[in-house]
């Protein structure tokens, strides 16, 4: 379509019906055939919108006025909802976001996975999908000369002064507020990321929500820091189920919150949780899904997917701290885990002396070495756990996965396209999907989990 041809202009108004939601939760209306991503719209509602980007194909608009109401809209409890660029459909009600959810994944099968009718199962959300974050991280700084923290606004990098966020534990928003107040009194000035200067540059809580115990992560430009004891001594004073406070090192300009190095000031430098009656050491560094509850689920439901009877080899591709291996363990003859990062080994091997598990074991590297290495040695895999991130398995994962040949693969996602492009070609290679069954890991937010269960043909 060439620029002649568009039918909208920047900064006009136009009235519109939403006809769909995209996987991120904004409403698609169109003018002349030509789409419109229309933010705080839902499916049949009647907008007067503001064009605020054109591009070739497509354009971005904002609701300013509402004519007809959809039958699921409600009005978010968040204050700043509007300006938050946290989640996109506390607009929606609960039901309607699991919908939402089921439909994203149902479209990316078809479009992207180009399997028509794949077994999509509803949603699974939760009895209660407020406060389930165990884990917050808020960027600090200034603001008319005062310490502002709280979230980034929406496709900018402006924050905006959040005292309570509602899928955050209450603990943390306290711990947040805290941390404002000994800016101001003891000195520690916020980073300014546009001159890289000032000190703080992040806060992370994470919480135990099984334990209640809390680590706290200060994310800092430079590693000497006045007043440090100060700091320590009047958070513990305040909250003494701090177990863990650490101080991470991160003096580069750059978008990634942590750097490479990490000093413990208070504690043993790990928090404990339980799920599934097991329980996990998590260091500042460790990857552990942000809401347990869901994750419980979720991961239930890979075991349920990968059908052990107590006599199977199982693999577990980046398997991180050991969390979905030890859920499988508990049903396997024997789990073997990978993961390309050491501190997440160590973490995995301790988290199996901690709970007793003697049929596991892991090792460093690309799956899509460690794997052949494995089978070389005679280990074949009756089972295939993945569970990516969100670009989805590398190429040469798959294909060491195909030739690998186990009679199951569980695929366990946090972005439903690159799961159903990634399911393409294991069904290409000769793998059938039996089931997917989207979870919902982050209410509020238009994110879904899936867990799809694929088996190999003529087995």
């Amino acid at each position: 379509m060439s620029k002649k041809s568009v039918p909208v202009v920047k900064n006009e108004y136009y009235d519109v019906k939403i006809e769909s939601l995209t996987h991120d939760g904004l409403g698609v209306a169109k003018i002349d055939g030509f789409p419109i991503f229309v933010t705080n719209a839902l499916v049949g509602e009647e907008v007067n919108m503001k064009v605020t980007l054109v591009k070739k194909t497509y354009a971005i608009g904002c609701a300013v006025d509402l004519f007809v109401e959809s039958p699921d809209r409600v009005t978010p409890p968040c204050k700043i909802y509007k300006q938050c660029g946290g989640c996109q459909v506390q607009h929606l009600n609960y039901p309607g976001q699991l919908q939402m959810k089921y439909d994203t994944v149902v479209n990316q099968f078809k479009r992207i996975g180009h399997i028509e009718d794949a077994n999509i199962l509803p949603t699974i959300g939760m009895e209660e999908p407020w406060r389930y974050r165990n884990k917050t991280q808020v960027p600090f700084g200034l603001a008319n000369g005062d310490v502002v923290a709280g979230f980034y606004q929406k496709r900018s990098h402006e924050i905006i002064d959040m005292r309570h966020c509602l899928i955050q534990t209450e603990i943390s928003d306290e711990i947040i507020h805290e941390m404002r107040g000994i800016c101001r009194d003891l000195k520690l000035s916020p980073y300014n990321e546009e001159s890289n200067t000032g000190i703080l540059r992040h806060v992370i809580v994470r919480t135990g929500f099984k334990t209640d115990e809390i680590m706290v992560i200060l994310v800092t430009r430079k590693e000497k820091i006045i007043n440090m004891d100060r700091i320590v001594s009047r958070l513990l004073e305040k909250f003494p189920q701090i177990k863990v406070i650490a101080q991470n090192i991160n003096p580069n300009v750059t978008n990634a919150i942590l750097g490479e190095k990490t000093n413990i000031i208070y504690g043993e430098g790990y928090i404990y949780d339980e799920m599934n009656g097991i329980r996990f050491a998590i260091s500042p560094r460790s990857f552990y899904q942000v809401n347990p509850v869901q994750t419980e689920t979720l991961y239930s439901k890979a075991v349920e997917f990968a059908g052990l009877t107590g006599e199977e080899i199982v693999f577990d591709a980046y398997c991180g701290i050991g969390t979905i291996t030890l859920f499988l363990a508990q049903h396997a003859k024997k789990v073997y885990g990978v993961e390309i990062i050491p501190e997440a080994i160590a973490d995995a091997n301790m988290n199996a002396k901690l709970n007793g598990f003697e049929n596991t074991e892991f090792a460093v590297g690309k799956s899509e070495e460690v794997i052949p290495a494995w089978i070389e040695q005679g280990i074949v895999p009756d089972v295939i756990v993945v569970d990516p991130p969100r670009k989805g398995c590398d190429k040469t994962l798959l294909d060491t996965m195909l030739e690998a040949a186990p009679k199951r693969i569980v695929y366990v996602s946090c972005d439903s396209s690159t799961l159903a492009r990634d399911v393409k070609i294991l069904v290409d290679g000769g793998y059938q999907l039996e089931v997917a069954q989207p979870v919902d890991m982050f209410p509020q937010t238009s994110h879904v989990e899936v867990v799809a269960l694929l088996t190999r043909k003529n087995v």
